[in-house]
């Protein structure tokens, strides 16, 4: 059975989108993107969700905690669930926040990083796992999280083309999302559930041409 690892953040733990800082609502697990990746791929696949709010590529957050670096869990992760036949690091979002000043060369790299430690670590297991890296569509500026993401916006227009040079680079498959969701004006960051089922139905095409 191919196990599929999904690693991300508040997308992938399936977070709807905010009104307000305590808006914590969360979609059920079928509406989630793993979910519908899962379901869409049928019972002779293992999907696993790892998804954590606020999980940056490579970056220690200083407001919100270390523990939010993408990098600093992913091998015990990894460990915990080999073998695995496909890692999709969904990732780079939380990067775009005004607080890292970071350009779009500087999140690919990240995830360049992740690539990287996700093929030597499942390698050593004696399988080494295809790596999908997707690549989110843009973001707004937009409600509540407007100033926390000021600029962002901008940067996240070049991120694609930055990721798929990255996967280029480290023989990983790429999958732009920008042609086939948007994240929801309400916050500017997150999907509603229309979005999370089409990046699900994507994600798991790409899954089975991988497998």
């Amino acid at each position: 059975m191919p196990t599929i690892l999904c690693y991300g953040d508040s997308n992938t733990h399936g977070t709807a989108p905010m009104a307000h800082a305590e808006d914590r609502r969360r979609f059920g697990h079928n509406a989630r993107w793993p979910g519908v990746a899962q379901a869409t791929l049928g019972a002779e696949y293992y999907v696993i969700e790892e998804g954590l709010p606020g999980r940056t590529t490579v970056f220690d957050d200083p407001i919100d905690g270390a523990h939010l670096n993408g990098r600093r869990y992913l091998q015990a992760c990894l460990e915990s669930h080999n073998p695995l036949d496909v890692v999709v690091l969904f990732l780079g979002a939380n990067d775009l926040k005004r607080r890292f000043h970071l350009s779009a060369s500087d999140i690919s790299t990240g995830v360049g990083a992740l690539i990287l430690m996700t093929k030597t670590i499942t390698a050593a297991s004696g399988a080494t796992a295809k790596v999908l890296a997707v690549a989110p569509p843009p973001i707004l500026c937009a409600g509540w999280l407007a100033p926390m993401f000021a600029g962002g916006d901008v940067t996240s227009q070049s991120l694609a083309p930055a990721i798929r040079a990255q996967c280029d680079r480290q023989g990983a498959a790429f999958l732009d999302l920008g042609p086939v969701a948007s994240v929801s004006p309400l916050d500017g960051i997150h999907f509603d559930e229309a979005n999370q089922r089409a990046i699900g139905t994507a994600i798991a095409a790409e899954i089975r041409r991988l497998v």
